[in-house]
């Protein structure tokens, strides 16, 4: 009975955590078409995570922790660091394709705009990119994501 009490009051407590700190849900285009989740953890800090596709080429997923740099009333600065995830198509030399694994460390850095009267943000942001597998540094380039907080 001690056990089941304990894990209602741990669900309890989360639920109630849960349901008090913002969230958005939304889309970003930029590198591909994602479907865009943020979730604050903090005043200061949130989270992204981002399901993206490539066209026909392929797919990914992105997860960025962003620290709150500043802020000027509705507009918001930040950046932070982030892992991607995916596979995407490559053409070989011979003209065939070849479906392989991408995965990089990313970081983020951009502003968003919280409009006061209605429950959207609007945000400009850029991604560099380190790929492990490819070898090299790229970028996954400047997005502009739309997103509904709740």
């Amino acid at each position: 009975m001690k056990k089941f009490l304990a894990f209602l009051i741990a669900v309890l407590a989360f639920a109630a955590v849960a349901s008090a700190q913002p969230r958005a849900f939304g889309a970003r285009i930029g590198y591909g078409a994602e479907v865009s989740y943020q979730y604050s953890f903090s005043p200061a800090t949130f989270g992204e995570m981002d399901l993206g596709l490539i066209g026909d080429k392929g797919w990914y997923v992105s997860g960025i922790f962003d620290f709150l740099l500043g802020s000027t009333g509705a507009v918001n600065f930040y950046a932070g660091p982030g892992v991607q995830l995916g596979t995407r198509n490559y053409e070989e030399t011979d003209g065939g394709n070849i479906m392989k694994f991408d995965a990089a460390i990313v970081g983020q850095i951009g502003a968003e705009y919280e409009f006061a009267n209605i429950p959207l943000n609007i945000s400009l942001d850029w991604r560099p990119a380190l790929y492990f597998n490819h070898g090299g540094f790229g970028w996954t380039g400047f997005g502009i994501g739309i997103r509904y907080r709740y």
